[in-house]
Order: structure tokens, then C-alpha cells, then sequence
């Protein structure tokens, strides 16, 4: 994580993420899970809460515990607070291993919803690598599969559904990370019926919005917002800058937290998944989460603000 994100952090945790961390006779999960924004997948109406958490390199370690130790402790307090959503992928090095181990060390896998991709462009590739999944998740039953940047997707729908229909898989999606695959993304979307999508968004890359959004709403798809911080640049153009007074209309405290607000007040998006490897970092993310939303005018004066800079 880049320097200035620790220098804004530091002072500026939510109040009632923070007592997750606190002596409180209050429970994190008490206070906490009952404050979460969440909204609905639109396929099932089921909700959940609007910021998750992704492991992409940040969970990509070895077995030695100093490097788990605050993984661990990441995922163990995410649940707690009453976050749900964790996506990983059997692509993203050991992180899909890591993540399946600790979870089960935790014992919390029915409090999370956990989120997985597979990548092969033939099907019995895919099959074994989604078999795998399940063997790293330690898990009979995965809640989400995405055909990671449409790879593969007219082999590997299919299985994905019949999978679906067997209750191994309870959601179906695919995913991206980069415009110059919206234009297959959206025709994929405009044909085919999935549960999810997940796509590239934050103020500092605005460009699904024009489309990939928009089009999830009409097909009833839910939205999963990677790369939520831009690789860093958010932080990055704002490192000089004081949070506007103005954020606390909509209850941001930090940085961090104005950014995500900005993605997941966007009535398409379901959930953002920052990446999330310190607990410092998750109660700051989480505090994304609680309070007020910023409506289209508040959004419209930070896409002002943040073009300023």
C-alpha cells in the first residue's frame, strides 16, 4: 500500500470500526453488522454489505507466519464486523490457497461469501482448475465463479451453470479489469445471463460507467468494483490535499473512505473489493460502509473535485 494511504489512515478510522479493535463490551458484530449498507444481488435479492475485500498479491505469501499473522487476523475481524464478501482467484498465485487455509484455520467460512475466477481457455482445463478451487477453499460449496477476463467463457459457461444447478456454485459471473475489453464484455453481457459482473471503476477510471454499469442494471446483474484505489493513483493525486470539509455530509473520514463511498454509492454497484491485507486498513474500508452515501450531486462535485487536482 503506498506510503500516503498510512499517513491518512492513521487518525481517521471510523468510530465504530474502531471498536472492533477496542476492550468494548459491545461486540464488533453487535454494533457493526446492523450499521453495514448493503444491497441486494438482483438475480435472488439476497444482500450484502458494500465493501469487500480482494487478495490479489497482497495474499499471494508463503506458510511462514509472520506473513499470515495479519491475513489471519484480517479475515477473522472482516466477519466479525460483518463483512462478507471475499474474492480471490485460482490465478492470483497462492493467495486462493491462503485464503481457503486461513478461513478454515478461523472457522468462519458460513459468515463469508466467497468469491473465486477460473482462466483456461479449454474445458477440461477449466474443470480441473475450478476442482482445485474447491480443494484450496476447502469448501463444498463456492458462492461465486467468474470466467476471469472472459477467457474461456463459451467453454466454461456452460460447466459454470450446470455446477450452478448442482449446487456447487450458488452465483455465475465473468470478469475484467481493463477497458479495452469493454466492448467484448458488454456483448457478453447483452447475450448471456449471469448472476455478476465485475469490472474496473473509481474516480480516477470512470470509463464503465458509460456502458458496463448501465447495462448491469438492465440485465439485473449485480457489480463487483475492482482495482477501487486505481493501482495507487487515487492516493497518490490527493497526497498533498486535505479531506473537504464536505466530506462529512457524507460521512467520510478519510481518504480511503471517500474514495469507496464514490464507487459504491453508484446505484449499479454491488460491492468493492479493495485490496485488504492489514487490520488498519480493513476498519478504514470498512467505515466505507457505514453512515450516509453521497447522492448524484455529491458524486458529480467529487468527480469535480477530484479532476481539480
Amino acid at each position: 500500500m503506498k506510503t500516503s494511504r498510512r499517513d491518512f489512515v492513521k487518525s481517521t478510522l471510523a468510530t465504530g470500526a474502531a471498536l472492533a479493535f477496542s476492550n468494548s463490551p459491545i461486540s464488533a458484530s453487535d454494533f457493526l453488522a446492523q450499521n453495514l449498507v448493503s444491497k441486494p444481488i438482483p438475480s435472488s435479492g439476497e444482500s450484502i454489505p458494500v465493501v469487500g475485500i480482494g487478495t490479489s498479491r497482497r495474499y499471494d505469501v508463503g506458510a511462514i507466519e509472520e506473513e499470515r499473522s495479519p491475513l489471519r487476523d484480517v479475515l477473522r475481524k472482516f466477519s466479525q464486523m460483518g463483512g462478507k464478501l471475499v474474492d480471490t482467484a485460482s490465478s492470483y498465485g497462492r493467495a486462493e490457497m491462503v485464503t481457503g487455509d486461513l478461513v478454515s484455520e478461523i472457522g468462519n467460512r458460513k459468515d463469508l461469501f466467497l468469491a473465486t475466477k477460473v482462466r483456461q481457455e479449454e474445458k477440461d482445463a477449466g474443470i480441473a482448475e475450478m476442482e482445485q478451487s474447491f480443494q484450496r477453499l476447502k469448501t463444498d460449496t463456492i458462492d461465486l465463479m467468474q470466467i476471469h477476463n472472459l477467457q474461456g467463457f463459451d467453454n466454461l459457461m456452460p460447466v459454470v451453470k450446470e455446477w450452478k444447478d448442482a449446487g456447487r456454485i450458488r452465483y455465475v459471473g465473468t470478469s475484467t479489469s481493463n477497458q479495452r475489453q469493454y466492448a467484448d464484455f458488454a456483448a457478453t453481457m447483452k447475450r448471456e445471463d449471469m448472476d455478476f459482473i465485475q469490472v474496473n471503476y473509481s474516480l480516477a477510471d470512470r470509463a464503465a460507467a458509460d456502458t458496463i454499469l448501465p447495462l448491469a442494471a438492465d440485465r439485473g446483474m449485480a457489480v463487483l468494483v475492482n482495482l477501487p484505489y486505481g493501482r495507487g493513483r487515487l492516493f497518490d493525486a490527493v497526497v498533498d490535499q486535505k479531506l473537504p470539509d464536505w466530506a462529512a455530509e457524507f460521512d467520510a473520514k478519510s481518504w480511503g473512505q471517500f474514495f469507496l463511498k464514490y464507487i459504491v454509492s453508484h446505484p449499479s454497484v454491488t460491492c468493492a473489493i479493495p485490496g485488504t491485507a492489514k487490520p488498519k486498513y480493513l476498519a478504514d474500508n470498512i467505515g466505507a460502509a457505514m453512515g450516509k452515501l453521497p447522492d448524484a450531486a455529491m458524486r458529480k462535485r467529487m468527480e469535480q473535485f477530484y479532476d481539480s487536482v
